[in-house]
């Protein structure tokens, strides 16, 4: 069991090294095909009238996104070519209010989709629509690699964020590959609720369902000692060197999530290891 066609989405080269590095990585140990989609965006929004604008402006930055298209798409190719993995790679132009179409329709092909942090310095207004397309249109999980995370082939110790919900479920079952594979897994409960069928037993059914497929598994109850979710799983990471957190993505509305904040939001702003997201 094993993902074998890993997709990475690009739209500039200098935050996506490590995304790079992953995908690569993951190629070689579960001998799958990588693939690079470079995009150019253009941000000039054609759909909407600006006063003063005229036909040059407009193919001027059609011009620019092309030019970035094929700058991506070298630096792709040349990082590729390098590792030895077998690959593919593609440019191409897609205006920013567009963006998600193209993105959805590759990762829906592809077992996984390898980003780059989509939130912090020097990052685009594209990087968060991207996220969202691929598992929101392509139906895709994500895996989020910020700039300093080390990156691995095959993972030692995974975290797996447990809350019960059907968001959780879905990731813990597209994240199986990499569950089996580990050396160790630690269900995370934090705060499990008094009331209710696994009160005596936080995360048992989900232990014994893992460990028929041969995941390792421990159980790690936690209080919630902090404000916010995600500070305690991030937390949780550093103490047990954990290699990658596993979760369900978006359990309240995006738009929620966007205004107010929320667990998935936080934890793809500060987490210090790669991050796998399904919704």
């Amino acid at each position: 069991m094993a993902y074998k066609s890993l997709l990475t989405v690009m739209t500039e080269t200098t935050q996506s090294d490590s995304a790079l590095a992953q995908v690569v990585a993951l190629a070689t140990a579960q001998d799958a095909h990588a693939e690079a989609l470079c995009l150019g965006v253009d941000r000039s929004q054609t759909g909407y009238y600006y006063a003063g604008a005229n036909a040059l402006i407009l193919q001027e930055t059609l011009n620019r996104a092309n030019a970035e298209a094929e700058e991506i798409l070298a630096f792709a190719k040349d990082f590729f070519t390098k590792s030895g993995v077998r690959w593919s790679a593609e440019s191409g132009v897609a205006q920013i209010a567009d963006l998600g179409r193209h993105v959805a329709h590759r990762a829906r092909f592809s077992d996984l989709v390898v980003l780059p942090q989509p939130y912090g310095e020097n990052r685009g207004v594209e990087a968060e629509p991207i996220v969202e397309a691929a598992m929101f249109e392509g139906h895709t999980p994500v895996l989020i690699v910020p700039d300093s995370a080390k990156i691995f082939s095959k993972p030692g110790t995974i975290l797996i964020g447990w809350n019960e919900s059907v968001e959780a479920m879905r990731a813990i079952r597209r994240a199986l590959p990499f569950l089996i594979a580990a050396t160790q897994v630690r269900i995370v409960v934090i705060d499990p609720p008094r009331h209710g069928p696994d009160r005596s037993d936080p995360g048992g059914m989900l232990s014994q369902m893992l460990s028929r497929h041969g995941v390792k598994c421990e159980i790690d109850v936690l209080s919630k000692t902090m404000p916010r979710v995600s500070d305690i799983l991030n937390r949780h990471a550093v103490d047990t060197q954990a290699d990658m957190i596993v979760m369900g993505a978006y359990g309240h509305s995006r738009f929620r999530e966007a205004i107010l904040g929320g667990a998935t939001r936080n934890m793809l702003e500060q987490s210090s290891v790669p991050v796998f997201l399904a919704h």
